[in-house]
């Protein structure tokens, strides 16, 4: 694998080119982190479900390119807060994977791969029981005139739900870049649990380059079946920090 993403490191993500973050979408970037740079995701949310409303944050994401077209990240705990109505507060679990792109070649598909697992550090009621793996695969495509599109394949293991070993969630994202730093997207995000009704989501937001390795982004979810939050408002902070290994 390493002699792979070396014979193709010219074509790989570089430290020249403008942050790629997997927020604030639920479809992750296809591309990776450059090598030896640093990159910090985080954002809060306001949702509402039942009735009941609660706040999440920072939802952090922590990701290291350690080679060409490969970087290890970490989701850190989440604190979800509940404010109104029945529902509990907690943290979520801490979330550690490797993201390896397969396919960095300019004007084709980009696919990444990217295996982690959800450890059991936070709250059950909120987290769920036992260590949780997961294995996903984010892909895109710049069309025409600013135009482009993604989509990502994600699959959940709940060794220790009995109720619902597996979950299937299936995202597909059109996106149009109006400014050299502004976009804008709306996003389609379903989640299919084994032996369970699934939850369908409508995700749309935008997102504003402050400078090549600084982001602010937004975004706005109304759910469209009773299994889903009646909605998701929330803003995000993302920055890039580049050069720390020697080439």
């Amino acid at each position: 694998m390493l002699i792979f993403t070396d014979a193709h490191a010219d074509s790989c993500p570089q430290a020249s080119e403008e942050i790629a973050t997997d927020r604030p979408d639920v479809t992750n970037s296809s591309i990776v982190v450059p090598f030896g740079s640093l990159q910090n995701e985080n954002g809060i949310n306001v949702s509402g479900r039942d009735g009941g409303q609660r706040v999440d944050g920072a939802n952090s994401r922590w990701r290291l390119g350690i080679a060409p077209c490969l970087e290890v990240l970490v989701d850190l705990p989440t604190y979800l807060a509940n404010v109104h109505g029945t529902g509990v507060s907690g943290f979520t679990d801490v979330s550690p994977a490797i993201k390896w792109q397969i396919s960095p070649v300019p004007g084709k598909i980009d696919l990444s791969i990217v295996t982690g697992v959800a450890l059991p550090t936070g709250a059950v009621a909120i987290a769920g029981r036992g260590a949780q793996p997961y294995l996903q695969m984010p892909w895109s495509a710049e069309l025409h005139d600013g135009w482009g599109i993604s989509g990502m394949l994600t699959e959940f293991f709940r060794p220790d739900d009995f109720t619902a070993r597996s979950i299937t969630e299936t995202t597909f994202v059109v996106e149009k870049k109006l400014t050299p730093r502004f976009s804008l997207f709306t996003e389609y995000v379903g989640d299919y649990p084994q032996g369970g009704s699934p939850s369908q989501l409508w995700n749309s937001g935008g997102v504003y380059h402050l400078t090549k390795t600084q982001q602010v982004d937004f975004h706005v979810a109304v759910g469209l079946n009773h299994n889903a939050p009646s909605y998701i408002v929330g803003l995000g902070y993302s920055f890039r920090v580049d050069g720390l290994f020697r080439q």
